[in-house]
């Protein structure tokens, strides 16, 4: 069985208390330890060395902008949980740092407790970081689905009311995209259904290259995608929606299990909302509908946006 490899711990020694050698001791099979003297060097290995908990002894009592110049580059997934030193007369700036920062793992020590403490102080911040992780892993795997990445239609179908009011509320631009691949059921019944899989994996990644970072996707049927793209009007959206139909067209050929290379493509429908033209999310759903089917009618392997269709 594979060993895991030890737990990072970042001891960012600010105060130059010497901490190095205490902590020598709490090192074990199961920890890797490092020691940093100074914020530039705690905000260098932090990015290096991504710690599950980082121990802080602060230049400023409370430690709050220490912690936010350590801390703050890193992605949320890569927060370590964290314990800050503090003056025993003095509990105060740490107690408040802790509450203006709201990091959820998070707890205070005074200078001078014992090794078994600090210890204990540490096993149970990586136990609390453990059932976090696995909590935002579960929460990850109800949302999205399992074959793509992309959002589970409930999901996406909440992020777009969501963006759609936001819209609505403060006149913002949003474009809709309805995404079927064209001929997905010849493939099912032409090859094993580990084909078809293998193929929605890679235009799930497709479309997720295709976007930006506000962008949102999801996987709405089971060869049938939707993107919602915020902030976006019509010539934006058309931009977008031929960089989604170029991915996905790359996603073409060879597959394992497919005796010769595979020819992928989609057809696509869009509309775009100015946060006033549009009655209802309902309206902005079925333009980006009718468009798809005309898309589809036309041949596929294209994209139509609803008001070049004319009146309907």
């Amino acid at each position: 069985m594979e060993s895991k490899p030890p737990t990072p711990i970042l001891v960012c020694d600010h105060q130059g208390r010497g901490l190095a050698a205490g902590f020598a001791a709490l090192e074990a099979d199961s920890w890797r330890v490092e020691t940093t003297s100074s914020v530039v060097a705690s905000v260098a290995r932090a990015g290096l060395v991504q710690p599950a908990v980082l121990v802080l002894d602060p230049l400023v009592e409370g430690g709050r902008a220490e912690l936010e110049a350590v801390i703050g580059p890193l992605e949320d997934e890569d927060q370590p949980a964290v314990l800050v030193l503090f003056d025993p007369a003095r509990p105060e700036p740490a107690l408040a740092a802790r509450a203006a920062l709201g990091i959820e793992n998070f707890d205070v020590l005074a200078r001078g407790a014992s090794p078994e403490e600090m210890r204990l102080r540490i096993e149970q911040l990586l136990t609390a970081r453990a059932r976090q992780v696995e909590l935002a892993e579960l929460r990850h795997r109800a949302l999205h689905d399992d074959g793509t990445g992309l959002l589970r239609p409930r999901a996406f179908q909440a992020r777009l009311v969501e963006h759609f009011g936001a819209a609505q509320r403060h006149k913002l631009d949003l474009a809709l995209v309805l995404i079927d691949l064209d001929r997905f059921g010849t493939v099912n019944k032409t090859f094993d259904h580990v084909v078809g899989d293998r193929i929605l994996a890679r235009v799930g990644e497709a479309v997720r290259v295709a976007l930006r970072a506000e962008d949102v996707a999801g996987r709405i049927g089971g060869d049938e995608f939707a993107v919602v793209l915020p902030y976006t009007k019509k010539i934006q959206a058309a931009h977008v929606s031929l960089r989604l139909l170029q991915e996905i067209r790359a996603v073409s050929g060879r597959f394992d299990g497919a005796p010769r290379p595979i020819k992928v493509s989609t057809s696509l429908g869009f509309e775009t909302f100015d946060g006033a033209d549009l009655a209802d999310i309902e309206t902005l759903r079925s333009h980006a509908e009718i468009a798809l089917r005309a898309a589809k009618r036309s041949g596929g392997d294209r994209g139509i946006y609803y008001r070049s269709l004319g009146e309907r």
